[in-house]
């Protein structure tokens, strides 16, 4: 019985911990500020796939002329994708469709991009939108920036 109670009391406090560290984890990403709920599809068909598979869930945070884009369920404290304001296109941007509207936040719109060459769909709320593209835009004089 005891030994029963120490391994279920030691597996309660892994979980405890575990969770913790997780969000500990979110709040060292959004201390910097300039962060953003930001779902991302990374290499899209041509054709418009609406079946809400591919998305990960994450946070976007905007660091100089890089977007950093890091997986919200994952202990790593480095970003999963990393998107440079000089290489991104936009593509156009639509509503979610068909299963993408379960896959995604609520108030999601998709914008789909190019960056270097790979097709990608970032899905956010139109207040984040609002934002990125008004970082798209500021880019330095010089900077070819293609916002559709």
């Amino acid at each position: 019985m005891v030994l029963a109670l120490t391994v279920v009391g030691s597996v309660v406090l892994l979980v405890a911990l575990g969770l913790f560290v997780f969000g500990l984890r979110r709040r060292v990403i959004q201390r910097s500020g300039g962060t953003f709920d930001c779902s991302l599809r990374w290499d899209v068909p041509e054709k418009t796939d609406t079946s809400g598979k591919g998305w990960g869930y994450g946070i976007a945070r905007y660091s100089g002329d890089r977007i950093e884009w890091f997986r919200v369920f994952s202990y790593a404290l480095r970003p999963r994708r990393v998107l440079e304001r000089s290489a991104i296109e936009v593509a156009g941007r639509r509503a979610p469709e068909g299963e993408e509207e379960l896959a995604l936040l609520s108030d999601a719109i998709i914008l789909t991009c190019v960056h270097r060459g790979t097709r990608l769909e970032l899905a956010m709320s139109e207040d984040a939108l609002t934002g990125f593209l008004a970082w798209l835009e500021a880019a330095p004089p010089g900077q070819r920036v293609n916002v559709a």
